[in-house]
């Protein structure tokens, strides 16, 4: 049943705002322990001795584990939602940092990533749902906010590293423990809220009848989706994963100042995000899908070609740019297949770990043979595959409504 669009336009109560700000707090949280994996690299790599191939492995195993259960756990919570799976998931994130900070080997800091990405399958696709049922149907609005949220701990990320990490030793890793078991504190608050709706509301199994398309053109659609969030995050992980290594061996950079241009690319990937969902319920998400990706492909050709300060311009650019895609993205395949809210959004941020962390291997490979600027140099062409946004069918349409 659908609601009218005046009621899909209005703000949700503050008592669920609440809540709302809660999950994108947490999601801050999260991310930012995790962001501070990648920009410890470097300290790592000097204390194993590890090689880029290494480095790229340690990716891969988080982005597979934080990848390869989120559809199945959205699908299996679809069907029989767990209201304190949340605060249940993050305890597994905690384990995985006190295992980094304690670590003595290379096998060691391939489990301690595998317990954060564990712990990341089971947060993204139920915190996304509880964003969903806490919009008052303004879906892309509470899609970009919780997104945002781990944009702006993916930015904070390398800031909190170079602060308390970098030059004092791996044994400060310890001090992300703090940050973990405040994000516990909050899911459980969250949980009880979240076990109170599910005893007060009676579930429904779609928002609304979906878009009218056969079941082949949905699946054309998801598939077009896939290959855009391919193309988007085989790049973004040639930034995200390399770019203080692409900073200190071209321009000769500190450590401290590759943190710090790290941190100006992820809090425009953060704006940006912020921005993609409000515009994609205004003007439709196949156009911000459509300008987000190929936008950005004039700046990622001219990024490997650019001096110290350009790179910082372009990247920044770039960051925005691109950015504002995956709010989108996620909110318009949840209209292709409606009452599958936690399905899809574990399946489109599974994809997004497990394609960073495969291109981040592949890339780490690639740095070790042919050398970072090689890296940056074949990645620039990957934002043309956003013409495949021409693909997509029409289902932009103002709904309502909740769904668990």
């Amino acid at each position: 049943m659908s609601t009218p669009p005046s009621q899909a336009s209005a703000a949700p109560p503050a008592a669920v705002m609440q809540i709302l700000f809660s999950v994108a707090f947490v999601h801050l949280l999260n991310d930012c322990v995790q962001a501070v994996l990648p920009a410890i690299y470097p300290l790592l790599k000097d204390e194993f001795a590890l090689s880029f191939t290494q480095i790229g492995l340690i990716t891969l195993t988080f982005q597979c584990t934080a990848s390869l259960l989120q559809p199945l756990i959205g699908l299996y919570t679809d069907k029989r939602p767990i209201a304190f799976l949340l605060p249940l998931g993050m305890c597994v994130t905690l384990g995985g940092v006190v295992l980094l900070a304690t670590a003595h080997s290379f096998a060691m800091l391939l489990l301690a990533a595998g317990l954060i990405g564990i712990g990341s399958s089971t947060f993204h696709p139920e915190a996304s749902r509880v964003a969903r049922l806490a919009s008052g149907g303004r879906f892309g609005f509470a899609q970009s906010l919780f997104q945002v949220g781990g944009n702006l701990g993916s930015a904070f990320g390398p800031l909190l590293a170079a602060a308390i990490i970098v030059g004092s030793g791996q044994g400060r890793i310890a001090w992300l423990t703090v940050l973990v078991l405040l994000a516990v504190a909050v899911l459980v608050f969250v949980s009880r809220w979240y076990a109170g709706h599910l005893r007060s509301v009676t579930r429904k199994i779609a928002v609304h009848a979906g878009p009218g398309l056969s079941r082949g053109r949905v699946l054309w659609a998801l598939s077009v989706l896939a290959l855009l969030v391919f193309s988007k995050y085989i790049y973004m992980s040639s930034l995200s994963s390399y770019y203080t290594f692409y900073l200190i061996e071209k321009f000769q950079v500190s450590v401290e100042a590759a943190q710090m241009y790290l941190f100006l690319f992820l809090a425009a990937v953060a704006a940006g995000t912020f921005a993609g969902g409000p515009i994609g319920d205004r003007i439709g998400r196949k156009r911000v899908i459509w300008f987000s990706i190929l936008g950005a492909a004039p700046f990622a050709l001219m990024l490997p070609y650019a001096n110290l300060f350009w790179t910082a311009v372009l990247s920044v650019v770039i960051g925005l740019v691109m950015s504002s895609a995956f709010s989108a993205i996620v909110v318009f395949a949840q209209e292709l297949v409606p009452g599958k809210v936690g399905m899809i959004a574990g399946l489109f941020f599974g994809l997004m770990f497990g394609i960073s962390g495969i291109g981040a291997a592949a890339m780490g490979a690639m740095a070790d043979t042919a050398g970072i600027d090689t890296v940056y140099r074949m990645a620039s062409y990957l934002p043309l595959l956003g013409v495949l946004a021409v693909l997509l069918p029409r289902v932009d349409s103002p709904r309502a409504g909740t769904s668990t």
